[in-house]
Order: C-alpha cells, then structure tokens, then sequence
C-alpha cells in the first residue's frame, strides 16, 4: 500500500463530533508556557543535580536563576499574557490541541502498528489529566518515544504531524526529564535516527511543523546528556541563524525562544556565534523591535557572554554600544535588569588582560553616566543595584589604569566618534599614530569601515580627519591607506551633502597627495569659514 497517498486521504473528525471544544481542549495552563517563561528557581537546582542543563558554576547558576526566575511567575501578568498572544507557535498548538484524530484509520490501513496504536489511543484519553498521564509514561518507559518516533516518521500528513508534535512538546514542557526517554531509546535501537527524525521536518512546507519541531530539537539538545554534533549541529543551527533574517517572520519569537533553550548549553555557544549569529541577534536590536523581543535578544547575548572567548569577542559586532543604547532608553525593570546582567558577564568572563576592550566600549558609550542615573532609580530587584556597583567599579578601575591612546582606541571600537581633545592633539598624533599599525592595523581598519558604514556627519568628519593625521605622522602612512583602499572611501566624501564632512575629507585628500602639511591650513579654507559659521567641534 502506498502510505503516503493513504495518508493525504485521511481526515480529521470533527472536533464537534468527539464532543470536544478547541479552545477548552488546551487543558492545564502550563502547556502555553513558551520556553521564554524561564525555570524557577527549586527546577534549575533540580535540574543541574540530573544534568539536564549545561555545566556552569554555582555562582553562574545564581546569577542564571537570579535574572530569570521572576519571568517564570510573570504567566498572569498583562506582559505575560500579550507575549503568549504574540507568539503565534503557541496559539497555533492551541487550536491544534482540540482536534480529534482517527486513529483507527491509521492502524486499518497498516499505517501504524497495533502496538503504537494502543498507547497513542490510551495516551491522547489522558489529556487533560496530566497526574494519570505521568504514571501512565513512567510504566510505558521506552514505548512512549518509540510511539511518537514511529508516529512521525511514518505520517506525513501535515493536520495529523502537527497533532503529533504539539503533544511531544507538551510532554516535555510538562516535565523536561522526558527528554531523557527518547535518547534512552535511541540509545537501545542503534538503528534509531533520533536527530533525524525532527531534522528532516525542517525542510517541510507547513510552517508549523517547522518551527514546533525546531521548539522540539532545542529540547532534546538542551535538556539531556546527549549532545547535537557535526554536521547535524551545523545545519540546525545554521537553520537558526537564517531565520533571523527572514523579513516579517511570524515566528520570530519562537526562534528566539528556542535560542534561548539551546544557548544555555554552553557545547553550543560557540557553534552558533561562528554561523555569524552575534551579527543577526545584534541586527534585530538594531532594528528597534518589541520591548520584550528586546528583552529575549539580550538573554541570548547574556547566554552567549558566559563564554570567556566569546565575552571577550562579542564586542567586534557593536554589541556594547547597542546594549548601552537600550539601556539608555528602556522603561522596562525586566530589560534594564538583563543588559546589567549582559555588561557584567562582558566585563566578567574575559581574563584580566582581555577584558579593557569591553570596559572601553563601555566608558565611550557613555555606560557610567547611565549608570549614576541608575542608581538614584528604586528598583524592585535588589540584585539590579549590585550589578550596577559592580559595573561602575570596574570601569573605574580601568579608567584609572587608561593610557591616552587606551582611550582613543576604545572610542574609536566603540563606533561612537567625538571631537575629544585627542583627535586635534599634535603632540597625541606625533606620539601615537605608530599605533594604529597594532594588531595587524585594527584601529585603522575600524576607521576604514567607518568611512564606509556609518550615516553619522559627524563620525565620517572625525574619521576623515584622523585618516588624514595618521598619513601626516606616519611615513607609510600613504602605502598602508591605499592598500587597504582609503583614498577611495575618502575621495567620495569630498561629495558628502555634510560641509564639515567635505571639508576634512578634502583636507585627508590633501595630505595623501602633497608632502608640504604646514600650508594646507592656508590652501584650503574651511567651508564654514567662508560662510561666517564656526563648526562645532
């Protein structure tokens, strides 16, 4: 028999028919609960005594469970209840809960065996009655992955594998130790694909299963010993990471929730952030997004910042100035509190000796001044008030320790460009523009791409500017900016709409073509000038 034509064929009963009303049939509440809702604090203990969630330290354990604890006690709340109608995963699996599957057909047509037929039909009566349910999976044991495994893999009716799917992560929302059973059972049955199995779903067509069966590999990644590898690892993450992108995704926040469950496993951290996914979460932020997406992006770089390599990269995106952006705007207790959190594991997990690029971003994103207002704030989490001292010490002390060319640097990295006295300082460019050349050029190259990337008049003037200072006091200054394709980036400034733009793009073009710098003060004469305005600078 052809099983799939078969299954095309099959139906649904109707919901009315089984006596059965779709919006009562979701059943106890915590079947709504997105991954988003966090884990109190008695699960994560409970979970670290079983392994079931990444090995972190206990101090990293409180400071986990500190920051989203009170997101598990938000359910009845009005932000609560406007997440959940958001998230249009789980108003799907609401509706999808209700239906009434004939079963009978499947097992008639030899679709599925009479042993998987008994405990489906025994499994789906218990429903609502998640006391009998429990008892009835835990004398099950290996049947009940060896049921929905086979469920799936042999149904491809799209109606039927949703059902499928939402009462698989219902029983792992419910409890997350149940993950344990289907790695069990792929354990004893070699020839089980478990990965696979869900895997495969990505690349359907209906939207739901996708998504409900990416929610449902997050799990069985996140939540066990077993860990996602290789090129398996590769295409679910990367999968992940181009979902970011997708414009206008209705399910955005699904992905986002599901990246917050996997991130937690620190095996996988790195994994993400070299499919380039920093750069998709920081351009979503970039992208001025809901409050409370602002707030899951952020615990996904929280997450991401417990990694002493990834702390100390993370900043090469721009993190920190957006961070310092949304901290500066926020009216929300619960996204103030995990930016606080994010720039303290910044400023945290690097080493002593890595950590000063971080707390420079941080100073040249105005982070202290932000700071001060904080803490005049009352605020319902007293732990907000310790990561604010906490922040606030630590770029002191690197303050304190700052050299002039440490605090240029730091600007320049932070993409945030001044007139500080620096920039106009002979004596700072006879001294410093040697350095520039460090770390195979890093600082020029930053500057380089600013003259490319940003839309602020007044960082292209800045950048032009010192462009043209690190030609004048360099001697190979001229080779190393046409090398790298300067001259070009600041030849078309010279056409900027910004008169300050063009008047020190013009002067950087001077100085990469003539020897004799003293007269180029004289020779070309600030536009503002001619026009009686003084450029503030």
């Amino acid at each position: 028999m052809n099983f799939i034509a078969f299954d095309v064929a099959v139906t649904f009963g109707a919901a009315t028919t089984a006596g059965i009303n779709s919006l009562a049939s979701v059943g106890n509440q915590q079947y709504l609960t997105p991954i988003s809702a966090g884990i109190p604090s008695s699960k994560v203990v409970k979970d670290q005594q079983t392994g079931f969630v990444p090995k972190m330290s206990t101090a990293e354990y409180k400071q986990l469970d500190t920051v989203i604890s009170s997101v598990g006690t938000e359910a009845d709340t009005p932000d609560q209840q406007a997440v959940q109608a958001q998230d249009r995963l789980m108003m799907q699996a609401a509706e999808i809960r209700g239906v009434f599957i004939n079963w009978q057909s499947y097992l008639q047509c030899q679709m599925i065996s009479e042993a998987d037929y008994s405990f489906i039909i025994e499994f789906d009566k218990l429903k609502e009655a998640p006391k009998e349910r429990n008892i009835y999976i835990k004398n099950s044991k290996l049947e009940c992955p060896k049921t929905f495994v086979n469920l799936i893999s042999r149904i491809s009716k799209d109606q039927t594998v949703q059902y499928i799917l939402t009462l698989i992560d219902d029983m792992f929302e419910e409890d997350k130790s149940r993950v344990k059973l289907f790695h069990e059972y792929a354990e004893a049955n070699k020839g089980v694909q478990l990965w696979s199995s869900f895997l495969n779903l990505l690349n359907r067509q209906d939207i739901f299963t996708v998504h409900m069966s990416s929610r449902i590999m997050a799990k069985l990644a996140a939540f066990s010993n077993s860990r996602l590898q290789g090129s398996d690892l590769n295409f679910y993450l990367t999968w992940l990471n181009n979902q970011l992108t997708v414009s206008g995704n209705d399910y955005l926040q699904s992905v986002i929730n599901v990246l917050q469950t996997i991130l937690r496993v620190d095996d996988y951290r790195l994994a993400f952030v070299q499919t380039h996914g920093i750069k998709g979460l920081v351009d979503l932020l970039n992208a001025k997004v809901s409050f409370q997406l602002q707030y899951q992006i952020t615990h996904c770089l929280w997450l991401l910042a417990f990694n002493p390599t990834i702390a100390t990269k993370m900043n090469e995106h721009n993190v920190i100035p957006v961070l310092a952006d949304i901290l500066r705007d926020s009216s929300k207790e619960k996204v103030t509190r995990i930016v606080l959190a994010t720039l303290r594991n910044l400023l945290e997990k690097p080493s002593p000796f890595e950590v000063q690029g971080n707390a420079l971003a941080m100073i040249h994103s105005k982070v202290m001044s932000m700071l001060i207002v904080l803490e005049n704030k009352t605020w319902a989490d007293e732990d907000i008030k310790d990561d604010i001292e906490f922040i606030h010490d630590k770029l002191s002390q690197n303050l304190h320790n700052l050299s002039t060319f440490d605090e240029y640097a730091g600007e320049v990295k932070s993409g945030h460009l001044e007139w500080s006295p620096v920039h106009r300082s002979e004596r700072f460019w006879r001294e410093n523009a040697a350095m520039l050349n460090e770390n195979n050029y890093e600082i020029l190259k930053i500057l380089l791409q600013l003259l490319s990337d940003s839309r602020d008049p007044l960082v292209l003037a800045i950048a032009a500017h010192d462009i043209g200072e690190y030609v004048r006091h360099y001697g190979s200054g001229k080779r190393v900016i046409e090398k790298f394709g300067g001259k070009e980036r600041v030849m078309q400034l010279m056409t900027h709409s910004d008169q300050q733009v063009r008047y020190e793009a013009l002067l950087a073009v001077q100085k990469l073509m003539v020897h004799h710098w003293e007269y180029l003060g004289k020779q070309v004469p600030n536009e503002n000038e001619k026009q009686g305005v003084t450029a503030k600078k």
